[in-house]
């Protein structure tokens, strides 16, 4: 799909802006580092303990270069991008040590630059090697992937396919508001602002519907009626899908004219150059995912889920070039799928979860045809808010996890204040992966009195202290797995 998304003058400027960074990165190396995932999957949380634990020296045992003491320092640097705004590590990591608070979640594209310096491993390694790499962490909302698609869709495809999805047995309540108000209205009719209005209100509030809780519904294009920014209120997003368009001409200055207009006009000014500015110039990708809120919501979630990620994989340039290539194209050479909140499990499930994200992971890259570049798979949590222990009920000791839950999280009618700690048995994942995702024979919402699985949103940890008052780093669970999966080959 990616090679669909752009023209011969936008390959162009890709290969110059490619060959002026390439040779930047001739006298100073770098790796550019995607992070991205749907909306509360972490990503900010992400960016914050991996800068953290790198700076601090944190535990990180399965970060090869680490743990043989080859790193000398890592710290921060200003970044090379001007316009982009920066990724505020300061302000997130203080929410999270100090205020035992989850930081605001992506709402825009940031960067920040970490640099390492390192010692090389081999001796003829360290013969042609700086022993210095900076890491340019770009952090961008996974709602904005799915809006590289519609590049490749007319304005009749986009619309169709967004009334089959809100056909869809999850969706089908939600939508039914804005498809009575769009099919109340005459397509050839004069363009008029005020049913434009309504029309793209009534789909955003669709969209913004699907997106909580209790549906959890990740394919939700386009993704700027969800996090407008500094556009909201534009025309590029006053438009809305339009149903039962066909192949006759559209008459010109009406609603159909006006909305196709504006649906052209959000794919050139809005999502081409976020594709060709900051897509095309990442070397190594992370996807968080937060599988645990899809499993609460049920198949029909989970199913959801699986589609979002096969076309955000889709829109990526995976595979590996040549000397000579790498000078006007990057390729995405590996991509870490990432579930999260691996610490609202007891450690028996992680298997199970990891099991579940891998599958959802396989079919996504085989459905998007992506090949070329190296996938991995892993269940994470970039900070650890619970540990674990057991409790006895009755003859049975059952394995639980213990942390203090975010205020007004409930199980079974206990409402948490945000203060107290306590300790929840959170159930077991599906033995079986194909469960979780079979939506036949099934309701579309997972019960909430089912007590199979009862997954709860915690504090931040409150960190340990040394016998001297040093804080130590933030705790986790396989983050440094994910470390030297995505940076730990470049510090060889």
């Amino acid at each position: 799909m990616a090679s669909s998304l752009t023209t011969f003058t936008d390959e162009a400027r890709i290969a110059l802006d490619t060959l002026s960074g390439r040779a930047a990165g001739l006298f100073s190396p770098s790796l550019r580092l995607g992070v991205t995932g749907l909306s509360r999957a972490g990503k900010t949380v992400f960016i914050s303990a991996l800068v953290h634990n790198l700076i601090h020296g944190g535990r990180l045992p399965l970060f090869e270069a680490q743990k043989s003491g080859r790193i000398a320092r890592a710290f921060l640097e200003e970044q090379p991008d001007d316009a982009v705004p920066r990724f505020q590590y300061e302000d997130h990591v203080a929410a999270l040590v100090n205020d035992r608070l989850w930081p605001d979640s992506t709402r825009a594209i940031s960067e920040l630059r970490l640099t390492i310096e390192y010692e090389s491993a081999s001796g003829w390694s360290r013969m042609f090697s700086s022993g210095r790499l900076s890491v340019d962490i770009v952090d961008y909302p996974g709602e904005w992937l799915l809006d590289l698609p519609l590049l490749g869709k007319s304005y009749a495809d986009f619309s169709r396919e967004a009334f089959e999805m809100a056909m869809l047995p999850v969706r089908v309540e939600l939508s039914q508001e804005w498809r009575a108000l769009s099919a109340a209205v005459d397509l050839n009719a004069d363009a008029d602002e005020m049913t434009a209005r309504r029309l793209a209100e009534s789909f955003a509030a669709y969209l913004k519907a699907c997106k909580l809780d209790e549906r959890a519904l990740s394919t939700l294009p386009p993704g700027r009626f969800l996090m407008p920014g500094d556009l909201e209120g534009s025309p590029a997003l006053t438009f809305a899908p339009l149903p039962g368009l066909g192949d006759r001409r559209v008459r010109s200055g009406s609603l159909q004219a006006m909305m196709e207009r504006r649906y052209e006009a959000y794919k050139t000014h809005v999502v081409k150059p976020f594709f060709r500015e900051h897509i095309t110039r990442l070397d190594r990708q992370i996807v968080l995912i937060d599988a645990l809120q899809a499993l609460n919501a049920g198949p029909g979630a989970m199913a959801d889920l699986e589609r979002a990620v096969t076309e955000i994989l889709a829109c990526f340039r995976p595979g590996r070039g040549n000397f000579l290539t790498d000078f006007f194209s990057r390729r995405i050479d590996r991509i870490l799928v990432a579930a999260t909140k691996a610490d609202h499990l007891h450690h028996e499930s992680h298997d199970r979860l990891q099991a579940i994200v891998r599958r959802l992971a396989d079919r996504a890259v085989a459905r998007a045809n992506f090949t070329g570049a190296d996938v991995d798979v892993v269940a994470m949590a970039a900070v650890r808010a619970t540990r674990e222990g057991t409790v006895k009920q009755g003859r049975e000791t059952l394995p639980v996890i213990i942390g203090t839950p975010l205020k007004g999280e409930k199980i079974n009618g206990e409402t948490f204040d945000g203060k107290a700690e306590t300790a929840i048995f959170p159930g077991d994942l599906p033995e079986k992966v194909d469960a979780v995702f079979d939506i036949s024979g099934s309701d579309h919402r997972q019960s909430s009195d089912d007590p199979a699985i009862r997954f709860v949103r915690f504090r931040p940890p409150k960190l340990e202290r040394t016998a001297e008052g040093v804080t130590l780093s933030l705790p986790h669970i396989r983050l440094d797995r994910a470390v030297q999966f995505l940076i730990g080959d470049h510090l060889a």
